[in-house]
């Protein structure tokens, strides 16, 4: 078994080898190299394209906490002093002091902070009988404002964030109210207390964090209204956005990231989401994708160009070693051909002859089979030499060659020129009859020929053959076959030439 692996792991080698050593094989090899090495490009530009995408959806997250965070302070802040209202108005003795100092007790300065625009006391009709803002009240109702309504009607509605409304009291600047519900001690409605918020705070809050060119961040009310949006653009506050498929995502989780199209602009961005754990409100972070891929399209574009141009380099590269291998190749073959070939007539040389003569024995010997063998010898071509010159003996020896090439037809039968004006047929599974119809059909294919031979007694060009064939019982080596051969050409030869004599 082991040594049948081996085998076959020599044999896998040597095909290998053999492959790659092939010019087409080396062609192949550099596309190989460059399809692997374009790919592992594409591995690392995708990867790196991942960790982009990555490293906005993490930036996004702690731009959306930052930002959550801060809203929720400021809210727990101002619900605090919403409740310290509330409290103040339940003690008499507060109620009992003049307006101008229960108006301190009961605000605590809290009334002068940046963007607050006002805190307001109302009373079961909407009308304002306490005012941060001063000692007499201010002549508004706001009975039908829904932060009214809500409070009116849910005892337990708590504290509640209004929709954007325009300011009746700030010359129609977009605000928000923080409200919460007074009630009798019998619990019947007495009014709310409201802290109006100028929206100013959410737009400069946006405005200060980085998020690219075509970025965005929104504060969005749990029933689907828009508080604040960056950009900012004042039809967008206060609008119904309950039908996006942003905001169902929003909705139905937590918090997450997820990639979408912007139902307010047609952009794609990669949305990073938080619900206020106390608060009905959703702060979303967008990046856009084509800001999370500006930096990564620009270095793709540029390794990948050097990687296709290096690959095509290499592929180029080797196509050229390929065309050198492929000519080393012809050109190693064509001096095999001419080593083992006679340059003059185009047969086989006598060193190669030996080689076949040597492997068609073995095998005939192997299966039992017949082996002939034919001696074709130009008849008095010594005359023919100084006769007609060396030229013209060249030019005939080609000549007999060509008809000795062109009478064997089967692959395995092979002609060599043995030396001087002698030829050999090596005609492997063919039997004596056979042998000598093929060595007639030389014959007369060389006669009739019909080159002129003054020396000749036939007055052309004529060959004289002998042919031998070894039968399996005999018990004998290829050199009694060619001597039979040689000796079957003799008596050719003392019959009176330009005939076939079998041994």
């Amino acid at each position: 078994m082991e040594k049948r692996n081996n085998w076959f792991r020599s044999s896998a080698n040597r095909l290998l080898q053999g492959k790659l050593a092939s010019p087409n094989g080396v062609v192949y090899g550099g596309v190989l190299v460059a399809l692997m090495m374009l790919s592992l490009c594409a591995i690392v530009l995708y990867q790196s394209r991942r960790d982009a995408l990555d490293r906005t959806a993490e930036t996004s997250r702690n731009v959306a906490l930052i930002a959550e965070r801060d809203i929720e302070r400021n809210f727990e802040l101002y619900g605090l002093s919403l409740q310290a209202v509330v409290d103040g108005l339940h003690q008499p003795d507060v109620m009992a002091l003049p307006p101008h100092l229960r108006r301190l007790v009961l605000f605590d300065r809290a009334a002068t902070a940046k963007y607050l625009e006002s805190m307001l006391v109302l009373d079961e009709s909407g009308n304002i009988v306490i005012d941060s803002a001063s000692d007499v009240p201010r002549k508004r109702n706001f009975a039908d404002r829904k932060y009214f309504s809500v409070q009116r009607d849910n005892p337990s509605s708590g504290l509640y964030i209004s929709d954007p409304f325009r300011s009746r009291l700030h010359n129609g600047a977009p605000s928000i109210v923080l409200s919460r519900r007074l009630s009798h001690l019998d619990g019947s409605f007495a009014g709310i207390v409201v802290i109006a918020i100028d929206l100013e705070y959410f737009h400069n809050l946006f405005a200060g964090l980085s998020l690219g060119p075509h970025g965005s961040v929104a504060l969005i009310g749990r029933d689907g209204i828009m508080i604040m949006r960056q950009p900012y653009d004042p039809r967008i506050i206060g609008r119904d956005i309950r039908g996006a498929s942003t905001f169902q995502r929003f909705v139905a989780t937590q918090e997450g990231s997820f990639s979408d199209t912007a139902s307010i602009d047609g952009v794609r961005r990669l949305y990073s989401f938080k619900n206020f754990p106390h608060l009905p409100l959703i702060i979303m972070v967008a990046a856009a994708e084509q800001d999370i891929y500006a930096a990564w399209r620009q270095r793709a574009l540029t390794i990948g160009a050097l990687m296709l141009g290096f690959g095509c380099g290499f592929v180029g590269l080797s196509a050229v070693l390929g065309a050198q291998l492929r000519r080393r190749m012809r050109a190693e073959s064509e001096l095999q051909l001419l080593a083992r070939t006679d340059d003059l007539t185009g047969l086989h040389n006598r060193r190669t002859l030996g080689e076949i003569l040597d492997a068609e024995w073995r095998r005939a010997k192997r299966t039992r089979t017949v082996f002939s063998l034919l001696f074709v010898d130009i008849d008095r071509f010594k005359a023919y030499n100084d006769t007609y010159g060396h030229q013209a003996g060249d030019d005939a020896l080609a000549a007999v060659a060509r008809c000795i090439g062109e009478t064997i037809r089967r692959p395995a039968d092979s002609a060599a020129r043995y030396g001087g004006e002698e030829f050999i047929v090596v005609l492997p599974d063919t039997p004596a009859a056979g042998a000598s119809l093929i060595a007639e059909k030389i014959r007369s294919a060389i006669s009739e020929l019909g080159i002129e031979h003054a020396s000749s007694e036939y007055g052309r060009v004529t060959a004289s053959i002998g042919a031998a064939s070894w039968q399996p019982e005999q018990n004998s080596d290829v050199t009694a076959v060619i001597k039979a051969a040689d000796e079957a050409l003799y008596n050719a030869k003392t019959m009176g030439r330009n005939r076939v004599s079998s041994s």
